[in-house]
């Protein structure tokens, strides 16, 4: 994936540290402060919702033209869907022959969430010994709307915010590199990640581990925050399969 591939992902809400001198990246070029979301992270969403849900089966055609006419876009943003789609393994594309729906095997699944935990844990670590006062108390007002979302059982609107409630500890790693290789890695996995809130009980859970994450990061406990969110990434990976099954 190229750094102009990454500023393509999802512009979801967050914080947004002030531009320094240099090249921007991708966090802050994504334009995360704005909340818009672009037309072909709308379609990437609801069609990995739709092949998650097994709407649309494996082995399904997904031709550019059908999908441009069934939302009334150009091809040109279903074209990029199908892009990012393909690089979290749920879009087999092959030249000259089109794309397909995939299913991601095991293997492939279990990397990205690995890779996943990794990084989120080393960013909540830098973050509980980096992060501005200011950026804490952004990460306390988002970590307390979520907590407030547990209770609606609106899975949707609660992973819109468990976005920036991630971007924010992101940021406050303080090292825009790691930022923008956790956030590249998070659009692989994000279909599976946004499948899991369906759960019954998984909002709440959620907020729970959020908590622990966000009382290291509060204390400056860089092993305790990386343990804590760890073991929530782990905890996601586990509530998505459960979630596989039970479809």
């Amino acid at each position: 994936m190229s750094f102009d591939d990454l500023i393509a992902v999802p512009r979801v809400g967050g914080l947004r540290r002030k531009a320094t001198a240099g090249p921007l990246s991708c966090v802050d070029r994504a334009g995360i402060s704005t909340g818009k979301v672009t037309r072909a992270e709308e379609l990437r969403l609801q069609l990995a919702d739709e092949i998650v849900r097994g709407v649309l089966a494996p082995g399904s055609a997904l031709d550019e033209t059908d999908i441009a006419l069934r939302f009334s876009v150009s091809r040109t943003p279903v074209r990029e869907a199908l892009r990012q789609l393909a690089a979290s393994g749920l879009v087999d594309s092959r030249a000259h022959r089109g794309a397909v729906v995939a299913q991601p095997s095991l293997e492939r699944l279990t990397g990205m969430f690995e890779a996943m935990a990794e990084l989120e844990a080393l960013c909540a670590g830098l973050a509980a010994q980096r992060m501005p006062a200011a950026e804490r108390h952004a990460l306390e007002a988002v970590h307390e709307e979520l907590r407030v979302l547990s209770y609606d059982g609106n899975p949707d609107r609660f992973h819109e915010v468990n976005e920036r409630f991630h971007n924010a500890i992101y940021l406050g790693s303080q090292n825009d590199y790691i930022a923008e290789i956790t956030l590249a890695t998070r659009v692989r996995v994000q279909p599976f990640r946004r499948a899991q809130f369906r759960n019954l009980g998984r909002l709440a859970k959620s907020q729970a581990e959020h908590d622990r994450v966000v009382v290291a990061i509060m204390r400056g406990d860089r092993a305790g925050a990386a343990a804590a969110m760890r073991a929530h990434i782990e905890l996601v990976r586990g509530e998505y399969e459960h979630y596989a099954v039970s479809l």
